[in-house]
């Protein structure tokens, strides 16, 4: 029987190629037909159907219709579970109120979110595994015999190859033991180089074998971005080199491959040298504090055109928002009216130099009370609320009812520089780390101060280099992309919030809860895995 391509997203692609096509039956394209296709040498159509594959890799990032959340839950896109990961650690306190129930508060609670069959663990497994087979979908056709030197389909393979190891990473990021921290001698993931619903059922490989399958995919993907000409590109949307480099600079860190980390930053540093400045970095209120205007269209975490740092992201009409409706506390969202505050741990928040700016990003007093002009209502927005991702408009519009309209970035020059810094670091090679942080420092004085350094940070002070990139690391990229929680995870910190000031549930969580257990169904369906 032959095998149409089902993939989300993908299928309306082929569907609309399909009709230029002329295919018969109509809105349907076989496995065989597109492997005549490629044979026929027809470049046009080659580039018509492939490129349409091609072109649904970057939006795996940006992701919604996570299977079996509903369109309101936290879980219903790839910023949800980011935004769930970054409840589940120290330095973001959820709210004001030790019993507010909104979405996101049973995450903070820490309540189980590990355990086999609870929906919170399937839905990153369903999430990265959507991307998988996504990927090796379009990967099917692109063998080397067919690829050969034809640049688009080595960018087109090299795209495939760049979301396969992004969705294999996030696995193990989060379904096994870091890898210098005890994951080294235990199981990966199955490695699957192919998509079929009827290939044999494989076992877990060991994690080297999985992390070896992952650096492959990214080393060929940075030689085929290479070869095709695709290089670094000024386009945002896309996956190029800066891309690739990002993830197998990531993949490093997690592994302890030092100087690949350098070498992938430096080509990334190369090219994405420039840092946001005061003006750029988070919200500003050009209003008053009875009517406040935090316009996103000045703010780089909001709008990527006022953003140098954005290697990955996407514009206004195809950008996620969920993000923003959970961080944004003079939003309509779950981070605005329904009062569920993104705030800032008062430890972290006082080791922020008062010549950093990006202190500037929290509330140091209460706000006070806000009427949200679409329904009205008046809420009291407490001290530490973060101001990093505020607006009280959309891109564009002038209502304050239309609130939420911004665009998204998934990867920006600050967290390569950090990686740089912490690999460096990590291989005692302290005076060039201490020297990457004093980059970045400098680029985060206030204006009109002398430049910052690690000498003259005073929360600094005493600090080894690895604990100055590990603060530096908390304070730069606080709320984004559950980076905390999977960096807790990979540096072995638990959660502890019994000492904090601000945080309404002051708990400890230990760093062997933050690996999953493999979902239930996954193990009910395939007899060969083994659970953790």
């Amino acid at each position: 029987m032959k095998k149409y391509i089902i993939a989300a997203g993908i299928a309306f692609f082929l569907s609309s190629c399909a009709d230029k096509l002329e295919i018969t039956p109509p809105n349907s394209i076989t496995d065989e037909q597109i492997k005549e296709l490629l044979a026929s040498g027809d470049q046009a159509k080659i580039d018509l159907v492939m490129g349409s594959m091609a072109n649904g890799m970057p939006l795996l990032f940006n992701y919604a219709g996570i299977l079996g959340a509903g369109v309101a839950d936290t879980y219903y896109t790839s910023q949800g579970l980011d935004v769930n990961r970054s409840l589940e650690g120290n330095d973001i306190v959820f709210g004001d109120n030790p019993n507010i129930t909104v979405f996101g508060y049973q995450e903070y609670q820490l309540l189980d979110f590990s355990s086999a069959s609870v929906n919170k663990n399937y839905f990153y497994w369903y999430y990265a595994w959507n991307v998988i087979n996504t990927a090796n979908k379009m990967l099917n056709f692109l063998s080397d015999d067919i690829v050969g030197s034809n640049k688009s389909l080595q960018e087109f393979k090299a795209r495939g190859l760049v979301m396969r190891a992004y969705g294999y990473n996030y696995l193990m990021e989060n379904y096994q033991d870091a890898y210098l921290q005890g994951g080294q001698n235990k199981l990966g993931i199955m490695l699957y180089d192919y998509f079929s619903p009827t290939q044999p059922d494989k076992p877990r490989s060991t994690a080297a074998e999985t992390y070896t399958f992952i650096k492959n995919d990214l080393s060929r993907a940075i030689q085929l971005l290479q070869e095709s000409g695709k290089g670094f590109t000024s386009e945002r949307s896309d996956i190029d080199l800066a891309v690739a480099h990002f993830l197998n600079a990531r993949v490093a860190l997690w592994t302890g491959d030092w100087n690949t980390v350098v070498a992938s930053a430096d080509a990334i540093l190369a090219n994405y040298p420039t840092l946001m400045n005061q003006a750029q970095y988070g919200g500003k209120n050009t209003g008053t504090q009875e009517n406040p205007v935090f316009r996103p269209e000045t703010n780089g975490f909001l709008n990527i055109n006022a953003n140098p740092e954005v290697i990955l992201g996407f514009p206004v009409g195809q950008a996620l928002t969920h993000f923003h409706a959970y961080t944004n506390a003079f939003g309509e969202g779950l981070g605005g009216v329904s009062r569920g505050y993104k705030r800032i741990d008062n430890r972290l928040f006082e080791k922020i130099d008062e010549n950093d700016y990006r202190k500037d990003c929290f509330l140091k007093e209460d706000f006070g009370n806000y009427r949200y002009p679409k329904n009205g209502v008046l809420a009291f927005i407490p001290a530490y609320t973060n101001l990093k991702f505020a607006a009280t408009h959309s891109i564009g519009i002038d209502d304050p009812a239309q609130v939420g309209t911004v665009t998204a970035y998934y990867m920006r020059t600050s967290e390569v520089l950090l990686m740089k810094a912490e690999a460096l670091a990590q291989a005692g090679r302290d005076a060039e780390a201490k020297a990457v942080l004093n980059t970045l420092l400098a680029a985060r004085t206030r204006e009109g101060q002398t430049p910052l350094t690690v000498d003259t940070y005073a929360s600094m002070q005493g600090l080894s280099t690895l604990e100055m990139v590990q603060l530096q690391t908390r304070i730069e990229m606080w709320g984004e992309g559950g980076r905390e929680y999977y960096n807790n995870k990979r540096w072995g910190i638990p959660v502890d919030r019994t000492s904090s000031a601000n945080h309404t549930v002051k708990i400890t969580y230990p760093v062997s809860g933050m690996t999953l257990k493999i979902p239930e169904e996954e193990v009910l369906y395939n007899p060969l895995v083994q659970q953790n």
